[in-house]
């Protein structure tokens, strides 16, 4: 991954722009992926259905059997050691999502955006708006009493 003190965009922009270019490689694979699980899932279906009910009697046989208490105290333990490794798995995608998106944006957006900074620190100061006045009252008539 690059320095992240010598480019001119925030990581985060490369980051997103890592994500748009794997979205786009991954998409282009969709049909295929479609076509080819669609296949699986019909050969598949009479199978699962045969076995879904042997299934079904083996797991109502277990909880029958299972020791609650002896899962939820060994639960904290195993939750917290899974968060610690998703949130590392997550610095090290994060930080590949970047350098991607560093070669996806390239040089020549580093050109662009300093030509546009350049142009914006020529242009002129927007002249103030001055508030229009607001429009006088109307005046009332003078009523004459009726006898």
């Amino acid at each position: 991954m690059t320095d992240p003190t010598k480019t001119r965009f925030p990581a985060a922009l490369y980051a997103a722009a890592g994500a748009g270019d794997i979205a786009y490689q991954q998409l282009r694979k969709l049909p295929a992926v479609v076509s080819d699980l669609s296949e699986r899932a019909a050969a598949s279906l009479k199978t699962y259905n045969e076995q879904a009910g042997a299934k079904a009697q083996e797991l109502r046989s277990k909880a029958a059997t299972t020791d609650y208490d002896a899962l939820r105290g060994n639960a904290s333990s195993v939750v917290s050691s899974l968060a610690q490794l998703a949130q590392e798995r997550a610095v090290t995608a994060y930080a590949t999502l970047v350098a991607r998106g560093e070669r996806v944006v390239g040089s020549g957006v580093v050109g662009a955006a300093d030509v546009v900074n350049s142009d914006l620190e020529t242009t002129e100061e927007p002249k103030a708006v001055e508030a229009a006045k607001p429009a006088p009252k109307p005046r009332k008539r003078a009523t004459k009493p009726t006898e």
